[in-house]
């Protein structure tokens, strides 16, 4: 029993998954707010350009 309780503390294999949950949602975030700011600025152009139509 103390064994399986000293593995058990032992164990890292959740700590890395959540280290790679959090790595993924900063590249997730980071990633919408580059797309948002893309989006804007290409529908600017479309705005000019359906202006000078």
């Amino acid at each position: 029993m103390f064994a399986m309780l000293v593995k058990l503390l032992r164990d890292e294999g959740g700590a890395t998954a959540i280290e790679y949950a959090m790595v993924a949602s900063l590249v997730s975030v980071v990633a919408f707010f580059c797309i948002s700011s893309i989006g804007n600025s290409v529908s600017a152009h479309f705005e000019s350009v359906a202006n000078a139509l």
